[in-house]
């Protein structure tokens, strides 16, 4: 079989299996009016009696980035690189812009009080709402009969994490590419787990231990998170149309460092996993993080992941078979997530992830921006879960906690040095820290 017909096999069915996304599940979206009633989810206070908050409307209105998004399409930045893409219609109007920036549906699937102007407003997120709205208000109305009538599973957090990266990353479907980004789009960023605490949350229980199952396990949340960033680099590498740009590959899924920095600057990219010197890097920070989720979920298993992306990196730099080692990384990383799904981390898990990730930076594995980014993010929200579970004193590592984040403010002014440096005393930190 033709090796790009396999790949496009393997999209679909990994697609299908995962089930439409709310942009492109069936049904009519009726727009954020239909969920403002103040009897609805427009309450301004809690109601006392009630499964949900029924604040959910204006917690999203007022406090809730994404209810902006749309308007970040009329700033005059939006309008230049529109301008410098040569787009036809202006950004707030352009469906490759809109796609992220709003529930873009198609006009025959908008119903009366639809607004694309509400940005990424509630049915983006929970599915249109034309087959469930009716049926979710209804006596004996549960969970899993919403979720069958079209409600999009948010608990569930590999569906939730899906999501989350079909625009905070991107997927086959939509991409910010790196002619975007070169006409002026911010480089993006994303950790599931610490974009969900700077949420503001809408769904009951609050982000604590008591928080509904699924938004509270902070570990679990950033393990599945990292592993489906993986599969969503490895799916767009493979992919014949989203992971080329005319002769090159897709330059937004490579690390950006490797080339954007003055040729005074020494880089020597052979100093980490194997990749061979003056070989463009992959955007590789969540394979990186998997590597050390999998010793601790699927210790057999491990060891086949790990030599797979050594190939991979290998492929890489001498134009071997790329997209066949891809492929193989891929199905280890999409055998790894039904395991993390159930996986309870213990204590020693969390220790065990948590020092794999500071010993990498101390044999100088971050060399590059992006992949200290990503330590720093999952250490963070690892040392966060340890302090509110008893298992660390927060005040131990309070202070070079803030030097690691320091450290990678701003990814330009960059020092592996000191983000090096940042490491030791956490993992000091740490020790001192650690509960008894």
């Amino acid at each position: 079989m033709d090796r790009s017909l396999a790949v496009i096999g393997l999209l679909f069915a990994a697609a299908a299996l995962a089930g439409p996304l709310p942009q492109q599940a069936p049904g009519r979206s009726l727009g954020v009016g239909s969920c403002a009633s103040s009897l609805c989810h427009g309450s301004v206070q809690p109601w006392k009696e009630s499964g949900v908050q029924q604040t959910e409307y204006v917690t999203w209105s007022r406090s809730d980035r994404h209810a902006r998004a749309y308007d970040t399409l009329l700033t005059e930045r939006s309008f230049d690189i529109a301008r410098k893409l040569g787009l036809k219609q202006p950004a707030h109007e352009a469906p490759v812009c809109l796609d992220c920036h709003a529930h873009n549906v198609p006009k025959e699937r908008r119903g009366a009080q639809f607004a694309i102007s509400d940005g990424v407003g509630c049915e983006a997120c929970h599915g249109p709402a034309e087959r469930w709205i009716k049926g979710h208000v209804e006596r004996g109305a549960s969970r899993r009969s919403n979720v069958a009538h079209g409600l999009f599973p948010t608990r569930d957090v590999v569906a939730r994490g899906r999501l989350c990266l079909s625009c905070h990353m991107g997927n086959t479907d939509k991409l910010v590419t790196h002619r975007i980004m070169a006409a002026g789009h911010p480089r993006l960023s994303f950790e599931m787990d610490t974009f969900t605490h700077l949420q503001a949350a809408h769904y009951g229980g609050g982000r604590g231990v008591d928080a509904v199952e699924g938004l509270s396990d902070g570990v679990r949340s950033w393990a599945v998170g990292q592993a489906l960033s993986a599969e969503s680099l490895l799916a767009l590498l493979v992919d014949p149309v989203r992971g080329r740009d005319g002769f090159f590959p897709e330059l937004v899924l490579f690390d950006c460092h490797a080339c954007h920095h003055p040729m005074s600057q020494a880089r020597n990219a052979g100093s980490r996993l194997g990749v061979a010197p003056g070989a463009v890097r992959l955007n590789d920070a969540s394979l990186m993080m998997v590597r050390h989720i999998a010793r601790r979920v699927d210790p057999k298993g491990a060891p086949t992941l790990g030599l797979a992306i050594q190939d991979l990196y290998a492929s890489i730099a001498a134009t071997g078979d790329t997209v066949g080692q891809a492929i193989r990384v891929r199905e280890a990383v999409q055998a790894l997530l039904p395991r993390l799904e159930g996986y309870r981390f213990s204590a020693e898990d969390v220790r065990a992830i948590v020092h794999g990730i500071i010993d990498d930076g101390l044999r100088g594995q971050y060399s590059d921006y992006q992949g200290a980014e990503q330590a720093a993010l999952a250490l963070q929200a690892v040392a966060d879960f340890m302090a509110r579970r008893g298992l660390l004193r927060a005040a131990a590592i309070r202070e070079p906690m803030n030097r690691l984040m320091a450290a990678v403010a701003k990814d330009e002014a960059y020092r592996a040095d000191e983000f090096t440096a940042a490491l030791y005393e956490l993992r000091t930190g740490m020790e001192k820290g650690a509960a008894k």
